[in-house]
């Protein structure tokens, strides 16, 4: 590992679906993590799931037993940006897709002054979101993909003013963390994302013509694509409303074909937004 990022200390913004993700992967690959989530009952949710989805790597002989208590330790909980160290290897603000959150915890993690770091967005520019960092030569995209410990994905965003030592550390995290990477220019949607709604937001499409049930379209996906899971039940997990503000994002950046469909708007509207609620275009026990 270069010297850049030889610190074993990182920290993760937010503990919603793809932070947790985020603190698991890194703290089993032996990275000290400091978990910014002011929330007292979703902070303790994300230790719980960490502390899960471990035992669930024992079962299935990917973990060894008795591992499980050093990982956790190396997760602990800060209430606010202004407490984390400064000098960490990376800073991953992982918060909702709102372009005025993204700016105000970036600007605040800036301060920090960490050799690496990086918002965790499906669409929004990474250049609009340079504006608010001290130094934006560190700064760039890394999309996640959910789920974050299973698959192996990590798409790096350049920004226009993105230094190539940066890029080169974000290499290098990413391959500490178990991921592949491809790098990408700061294009709104990217490579992946603009793939994944092209498929996503025609299926919503199609439910909404009655040209098949839900679980019809998804098993077509999957049977005859090979998807490990099909674009309906895809959006439910990552969250509708999730998929509503990226599809506003990237219809703004390249028109009407990424339009989000009357059913998708209607299902937030009324709190049907997927697996976290219970309820999307699947029910979720």
């Amino acid at each position: 590992m270069s010297e850049r990022t030889s610190s074993d200390g990182m920290a993760v913004i937010g503990g919603g679906t793809m932070g947790v993700g985020i603190a698991y992967v890194s703290a089993l690959a032996g990275y000290s993590v400091a978990l910014v989530e002011p929330d007292d009952g979703r902070a303790a949710a994300v230790i719980r799931t960490i502390a899960d989805k471990l035992d669930e790597a024992v079962t299935r002989g990917k973990l060894e037993t008795g591992a499980q208590d050093a990982v956790v330790a190396r997760v602990r909980r800060v209430g606010a940006i202004d407490d984390l160290p400064e000098d960490l290897a990376v800073i991953v603000e992982s918060v909702p897709e709102r372009l005025d959150l993204k700016i105000d915890v970036l600007t605040l993690a800036a301060a920090r002054r960490p050799r690496l770091l990086a918002t965790n967005t499906s669409a929004m520019s990474i250049d609009r979101l340079a504006g608010s960092v001290r130094d934006p030569a560190n700064f760039l995209g890394l999309h996640f993909f959910n789920p974050v410990w299973s698959i192996k994905l990590l798409e790096i965003v350049r920004g226009a003013a993105t230094a190539s030592d940066a890029l080169e550390n974000a290499r290098i995290f990413g391959a500490r963390i178990g991921k592949e990477t491809i790098t990408v220019r700061d294009v709104a949607g990217f490579a992946t994302s603009r793939l994944d709604f092209a498929a996503s937001l025609e299926a919503m499409r199609m439910l909404e013509d009655g040209v098949a049930s839900a679980e019809d379209i998804d098993r077509a996906a999957v049977l005859a694509y090979r998807h490990p899971v099909g674009p309906l039940r895809l959006s439910d997990i990552v969250g509708l409303d999730v998929r509503l503000d990226v599809a506003r994002t990237l219809e703004a950046a390249h028109g009407p074909r990424f339009a989000p469909p009357a059913i998708l708007s209607a299902m937030v509207a009324e709190g049907r937004v997927g697996a976290k609620a219970g309820r999307g275009f699947f029910d979720w026990p």
